[in-house]
């Protein structure tokens, strides 16, 4: 009996500092991490900036750092200032390929021309896996496309670049843009029958419950939404992204994306298959891995373990979302400033958290 009570008061015991271990862990790592936080502000002169990390899908640290609007003086609120999460955007669009593929809506190995048959005709055909994967030599912004700042559906913003000719042949070449993923909203919308914006709110924002997610609408004033600074205080000018709301256009708040994220490491709404193929590194017809799925870069971390994630840079904007499945952690950056040099960041957080 003796041997018995003294396995039980082991065994709590033990549990007992291994949480209390586990804590103090933590809190040197957030510590750490919020001291890093301060000296990347001030190097970078950002305005303000969100920082939400979870692990084991409860959040471990939530903060905001500086001011939503200089004038008059707001403070960031991780659970809801509204950024322009800019790139993020395409790992949104990616999980709402995933549920058209689950329901058969949309074969990603078939020519985009199945979908949109008065897409005009190219050199070469492609397919929305190689459109996804910025495969199909479609091309990026030119001149002043990035302060685009007349309000544009998505169908009209398809008429930008549905002229030109692609760059390369498919699938021999990565070449990172928006357009594709602005081409590819268009045939979801036309797949599903359903408007694109209301089909991301119904697949993904409802069921996650991402109630601070949004396309931005560039003639709402939303009370949430930080201004978005150029300079730590100077203005970005107006732009308006509704059409390329799939690839740089939503607004969401450091939290909201801990939650999608959490749903990128243990789908609930999605098969694991449908997700697997936006997180699986596609490759060009040379063999040579390309480091992105769909909406998803795809790479190891330092310990081998798999890690997806997504920079943004957008006017007023510069973000990092990084998912690392295995140690069940979600790391989200948002900041008001356009060209923060987000990687260094990054790759410190991941160094304090994960190596």
């Amino acid at each position: 009996m003796k041997n018995i009570l003294a396995s039980i008061f082991f065994f709590f015991t033990s549990v007992g500092f291994n949480s209390a271990e586990h804590d103090t862990t933590s809190y040197y790592r957030i510590k750490t991490a919020k001291k890093r936080a301060k000296q990347f502000m001030r190097q970078q002169g950002i305005p303000g900036m969100s920082i939400s990390i979870s692990q084991n899908g409860k959040l471990i640290w939530s903060e905001g750092f500086g001011y939503a609007k200089r004038k008059p003086k707001v403070k960031v609120a991780p659970n809801k200032t509204l950024f322009r999460i800019a790139s993020i955007s395409k790992t949104i669009t990616a999980l709402t390929l995933a549920h058209l593929v689950d329901k058969k809506q949309v074969d990603l190995n078939k020519s985009i021309y199945s979908y949109l048959p008065n897409y005009p005709k190219k050199a070469y055909d492609f397919n929305i896996k190689e459109l996804g994967g910025h495969l199909a030599g479609i091309r990026h912004y030119k001149g002043n496309e990035f302060l685009w700042n007349k309000k544009t559906s998505i169908t009209e913003g398809v008429n930008i670049f549905k002229n030109d000719s692609l760059l390369f042949e498919p699938s021999t070449q990565f070449s990172y843009n928006t357009f594709g993923f602005v081409l590819l909203s268009e045939i979801m919308q036309k797949a599903s029958q359903t408007d694109f914006n209301e089909l991301v709110k119904q697949t993904v924002f409802n069921p996650l419950g991402m109630t601070n997610t949004l396309a931005e609408d560039s003639e709402l004033n939303l009370p949430n939404k930080t201004n978005f600074y150029r300079k730590k205080r100077v203005l970005s000018t107006p732009v308006a992204n509704e059409y390329k709301v799939a690839g740089g256009g939503f607004l969401s708040t450091s939290e909201d994306l801990i939650k999608f994220g959490e749903e990128i490491i243990s789908p609930k709404t999605v098969s694991a298959e449908a997700l697997l193929e936006m997180t699986t590194s596609q490759k060009l017809k040379s063999g040579k891995i390309t480091g992105y799925g769909i909406g998803f870069s795809s790479e190891c971390t330092t310990n081998n373990t798999p890690k997806y994630y997504h920079t943004g840079g957008g006017v007023g904007a510069s973000t990092v979302l990084l998912i690392y499945p295995k140690e069940q952690i979600v790391i989200s950056v948002l900041t008001n400033k356009s060209g923060v040099k987000m990687d260094d960041f990054a790759k410190k957080l991941e160094d304090i958290f994960i190596n």
